[in-house]
C-alpha cells in the first residue's frame, strides 16, 4: 500500500477472465501499482470502491488453474501487507465473479455498512497464531515415563522379532497418541489463559502435526502486540528442549472474519 491508487484492469468483459476478489478495504486504501495478484505480474491488483468500502480485486482466466501454492502464498502475502497497514476483511481463497461491476453490485453495495462496521471493528488490531510442536525425542521419553504401560510394551516391542510385535507396536502406539492428546489440550489450556486477556478473541486451530503441542489463532490489538510478544517468549523459554514454540504475525484475521459472500465461481 503506498501513495497512488491503481485502477482494476478490467477495461472490457471477456468470456474467459473473472474477477478475483482478495478482500474488503476501506475506500481511501491506495495501492501500489504494479502489485502482483495470484497470477503473478499478469494480475495486477487493484481497488474497485462503493461508498466507505472498496474491494481489492485483480483480472484472472478463467481458463488457467487457480488451486496452486504459489497462488495461495500470493493470495494470503498480499492480505497480510495490507494488514499490517489498514483492517482488511480476507477474502476465501478462490473468490471469483464475473466483473468489477459486479463486485460493485453483488457485493459491495448488499452488504456495505456489514463490511464498514466490521472494518471499523478491526482498526488497530491484527491476528497472531501460537504454534507449538513437541520435540520428539523428548515426548516420547516423557510418555515413556508417566505411563507404565507403554514402558511395558515398549520393552516388549525391543525382545520380540519385527513381525512378532506387530500388535505390541499398534497398542503402544494408541497409547502414545492417546497421551499425546492429553499433553496436548493440557498444554493449550495452559498457554490459553495467559493469552486470552491479551486478546479480543482467541480461536482454537485444529493440529496440523501428530506432534502439535498448541495451535492458537489470536486477535489481539495493535497496543498489546508487546505484551502478547514477551508472554509467548517467556512460555519458549520454559518449555525449551520439549516444544518448540514460535508467534506468527501480524497477518490478515483470517480466523476471525473470512467472507466467502462472492460465489460466481470458486476454484479448488
Amino acid at each position: 500500500m503506498t501513495s497512488q491508487t491503481a485502477k482494476p484492469r478490467h477495461t472490457a468483459a471477456s468470456t474467459n477472465q473473472g474477477c478475483y476478489v482478495y478482500g474488503i478495504v476501506p475506500a481511501d486504501v491506495e495501492v501500489e501499482p504494479g502489485t502482483p495478484g495470484v497470477h503473478g505480474p499478469s494480475s495486477e491488483v487493484g481497488l474497485v470502491t462503493h461508498g466507505e468500502i472498496g474491494a481489492l480485486v485483480s483480472e484472472v482466466p478463467l481458463d488457467r488453474p487457480l488451486g496452486t501454492p504459489d497462488s495461495l502464498t500470493a493470495h494470503q502475502r498480499l492480505l497480510d501487507e495490507v494488514a499490517a497497514e489498514v483492517p482488511v476483511l480476507p477474502m476465501r481463497f478462490g473468490a471469483v465473479m464475473s466483473s468489477p461491476q459486479a463486485v460493485v453490485q453483488e457485493l459491495l453495495t448488499p452488504y456495505h455498512e456489514e463490511f464498514r462496521t466490521a472494518l471499523a471493528e478491526l482498526e488497530g488490531h491484527a491476528e497472531y497464531v501460537v504454534k507449538g510442536r513437541y520435540v520428539e525425542r523428548h515426548l516420547l521419553e516423557e510418555v515413556l515415563e508417566e505411563n507404565p504401560e507403554a514402558r511395558r510394551l515398549r520393552e516388549e516391542i525391543r525382545e520380540l522379532p519385527e513381525d512378532a510385535g506387530r500388535e505390541a507396536r499398534i497398542e503402544l502406539g494408541e497409547l502414545v497418541n492417546q497421551a499425546v492428546a492429553a499433553k496436548r489440550d493440557a498444554d493449550t489450556r495452559e498457554i490459553a489463559e495467559r493469552l486470552v486477556p491479551l486478546s479480543v478473541l482467541v480461536s482454537p486451530r485444529e493440529p496440523s502435526h501428530e506432534q502439535d503441542a498448541v495451535h492458537l489463532a489470536l486477535l489481539v490489538a495493535d497496543d498489546r502486540r508487546a505484551d502478547l510478544e514477551r508472554t509467548v517468549d517467556e512460555f519458549a523459554r520454559r518449555y525449551r528442549g520439549r516444544v518448540d514454540l514460535w508467534l506468527l504475525g501480524p497477518m490478515a484475521p483470517y480466523d476471525f472474519v473470512v467472507s466467502s459472500k462472492p460465489g460466481d465461481e470458486e476454484w479448488d
